[in-house]
């Protein structure tokens, strides 16, 4: 989104006079603005507020709401399914290019874990994170009413695998927020609440640094939060989550959030991909040995020209992706107009992570903050960062009246089965046999 942003800004005249066309295929019609997920699953932004729509903002380009199966560098050709081809019944259709830029980003990376597949909730995409949240509150009602113990305890057990961005800021997000829902039931109280956190590694938060990461532990267990570090999930089969440290954890709820990896879509094309299936890029973010084929972000394996250690690429993360985009566009431009191009460079300038409400930890440019300056400082930085003017004002006032007013507490899952009511209403009534004579 951010490179065709700026696509269309400095190809004004051309895309005017029709001598440019810039295409955009994407399986969703907006942008996630990912670091708000775990706010928008705490119920604190509304979850159209931490999405941007692409035809409101990319005005001047082409829309196409699709999946690439496989790119052709070789013969300019994307294959690619879009709503209608599934409608018609007509397979995939290949769109020519003459410029190439695949930004896919990443998926979450998922392990052999037994019954992984079946009961785990992912934390990528916003439709996730509502549904967390639905999820959670619901768990909570099953606890509220059933009689049985087990039942209960299992509900109530909320287990979350990976010490990242993702994972951390989910719980302490979601703990936050069913901690406060809690006292509206008469039978379920905060201390009820098991919250495990579950890192293969010894630290969380490797990004804020190792004081900070003892600091954000110590936080999260002064909340009664379990973590666990260089701890793996070895199975989470029949609804039981099993450590490897031999925990045996009853637990309707599993949250996976450790790692990610390239979308699949890069191992169908026949652009040069490195040992972790990341494009070879340049400085310049072009595809090594790909005329005319562009990549940023997660997808894009660019060396980091900043560093003094020989070979190191710039992380997957949104700091670089946002400024890869700027300078992937200008790139762009500059080789259609046959002008000299830019190499990216950028030191990294640290991180910032909230804990929940009023908590957090940072460590931007050598300075370390905890607690509430820590937390102000992420949603300062992340509300100048989230596109559009729009969206910033939405963030701010739902921000400004949250703080008036009590938190939401509604669960919709009804949401994700839209049509369930009706069909309910639909089916014929049930055969109560024949009536007994009056």
């Amino acid at each position: 989104m951010y490179t065709a942003l700026r696509l269309q800004r400095q190809l004004r005249a051309e895309l005017r006079a029709g001598a440019a066309e810039i295409v955009v295929v994407t399986p969703e019609p907006y942008m996630t603005y990912q670091p708000f997920l775990p706010e928008a699953a705490a119920g604190s932004i509304s979850p159209r507020h931490v999405v941007v729509p692409l035809r409101r903002v990319l005005n001047r380009c082409r829309i196409v709401i699709g999946e690439v199966r496989s790119v052709d560098h070789a013969k300019r050709t994307a294959t690619l399914a879009t709503l209608a081809t599934a409608e018609e019944g007509t397979g995939a259709v290949d769109l020519s290019y003459d410029e190439l830029v695949i930004a896919p980003g990443s998926v979450s990376r998922t392990l052999p874990v037994p019954g992984l597949v079946d009961h785990a909730i992912g934390f990528k995409t916003v439709e996730e994170a509502i549904g967390l949240r639905n999820h959670v509150i619901e768990q909570m009602d099953i606890a509220s009413s059933t009689r049985d113990p087990g039942l209960r305890d299992a509900a109530l057990t909320f287990v979350f695998v990976g010490g990242g961005y993702a994972g951390v800021e989910a719980l302490a997000e979601l703990e936050d927020m069913a901690r406060y829902t809690a006292r509206y039931y008469h039978n379920v109280k905060p201390e009820d609440l098991r919250w495990v956190l579950v890192e293969a590694s010894d630290r969380i938060l490797p990004e804020v640094g190792e004081e900070m990461g003892r600091y954000a532990i110590r936080e999260l267990r002064g909340r009664n939060i379990d973590v666990r570090l260089e701890t793996r999930l070895d199975s989470c089969e029949d609804r039981v989550a099993v450590l490897s440290d031999g925990t045996r954890l009853p637990t309707r709820t599993v949250v996976w959030t450790a790692g990610v990896k390239p979308a699949p879509v890069l191992a169908r094309t026949d652009l040069p991909l490195n040992e972790r299936g990341r494009l070879r890029c340049t400085a310049q973010l072009a595809v090594e040995g790909a005329a005319h084929a562009w990549a940023a972000g997660d997808a894009a394996a660019v060396p980091d020209i900043t560093s003094e250690e020989p070979g190191k690429e710039c992380a997957p993360n949104a700091q670089h992706a946002v400024r890869q985009a700027r300078v992937l566009a200008e790139n762009i431009v500059a080789s259609l107009r046959g002008q000299p191009l830019k190499e990216y460079a950028h030191a990294y300038a640290g991180s910032v992570a909230s804990l929940g409400l009023h908590q957090g930890v940072a460590h931007v440019y050598g300075r370390k903050l905890k607690g509430y300056p820590a937390w102000f400082m992420h949603r300062a930085y992340h509300l100048s960062r989230v596109p559009t003017f729009n969206r910033k004002a939405r963030v701010l006032a739902e921000w400004t009246l949250s703080g008036l007013f009590k938190r939401e507490i509604v669960s919709l899952g009804s949401l994700e089965h839209p049509r369930a009511e009706f069909e309910l209403a639909a089916a014929p009534p049930p055969d109560l046999g024949d009536k007994p004579s009056s």
